[in-house]
């Protein structure tokens, strides 16, 4: 056998030893892998839900994230809502949904901290179409796998005011009300904690969309440090598959103030 030749057996045998190596090493890196311990929040008015929890002692402090999608835009109790603020500076992870940019905006002084929290200020959308939403950071690890254009199947686009100055705009849309750009998904620092927000979400059809699905799991691993820097979840956090999501016929609720 040649040096060369021998050289070459070695170089093969090294390769394939470090990739053996690489394989027991992902192996044990998803084994060691924990469960996110994530809590979705719901609740308030304009959707089909109805949940809330923030009177508990210490709501924060056993999950990685929470997801905030609810509706309570009359809450005026300063205090409530800097508290919830408060609990996400110390490193809880967040992700922010649609209607949740609306939330809280009628406290005085707490409007602002919450705000600073999502990394936008909304106070008012418009009206309800389709809207074309443009990547503008395509290197951001949750805009790996987003295409440079989308149009959505429904929408309520989202009337944004400030980006804060922690925010990172990764997406926008123009809205023919305004006749303006507004970001609609966007990266956020608070605290310790990493943020990601979209106002994205208002209809069923838009949320249970491959795109949309797989923006908002990517924006959650990347709140949690469980997304790499090529978009993919890190070892042990790349799910099973995707599932259909099966959407329960639903009912008008009947009117308490009406007769039987």
């Amino acid at each position: 056998m040649s040096r060369r030749s021998v050289w070459s057996a070695v170089f093969v045998l090294g390769t394939a030893v470090g990739l053996g190596m690489v394989a027991v090493a992902d192996s044990q890196a998803a084994d060691k892998a924990q469960p996110i311990k994530a809590l979705l929040i719901t609740g308030g008015c304009c959707h089909d839900y109805k949940v809330s929890v923030y009177q508990q002692p210490g709501w924060a402090k056993k999950y990685d994230v929470i997801v905030h999608n609810e509706c309570f835009g009359g809450v005026t109790d300063d205090a409530f809502v800097q508290s919830i603020a408060a609990a996400h500076r110390e490193g809880t992870a967040a992700v922010f949904i649609h209607c949740a940019l609306h939330s809280y905006r009628s406290a005085p002084l707490g409007a602002d901290s919450w705000r600073e929290l999502i990394g936008v200020t909304s106070r008012r959308h418009e009206k309800h179409r389709p809207v074309t939403v443009k990547t503008l950071n395509a290197g951001h690890p949750v805009m790996l796998g987003f295409p440079a254009e989308w149009k959505t199947p429904n929408g309520e686009l989202y009337i944004i005011e400030r980006v804060w100055p922690n925010a990172t705009p990764l997406a926008q849309a123009y809205g023919e009300d305004t006749r303006q750009d507004h970001v609609c998904i966007w990266a956020n620092h608070y605290g310790k904690a990493r943020v990601f927000g979209t106002s994205l979400g208002h209809h069923n059809e838009t949320m249970n969309n491959d795109i949309w699905l797989g923006l908002v799991s990517r924006g959650l691993l990347w709140s949690c440090g469980k997304l790499q820097d090529d978009g993919t979840p890190a070892v042990g956090y790349e799910g099973t598959g995707i599932k259909p999501i099966v959407l329960p016929e639903l009912k008008p609720e009947p009117d308490p103030k009406s007769k039987k």
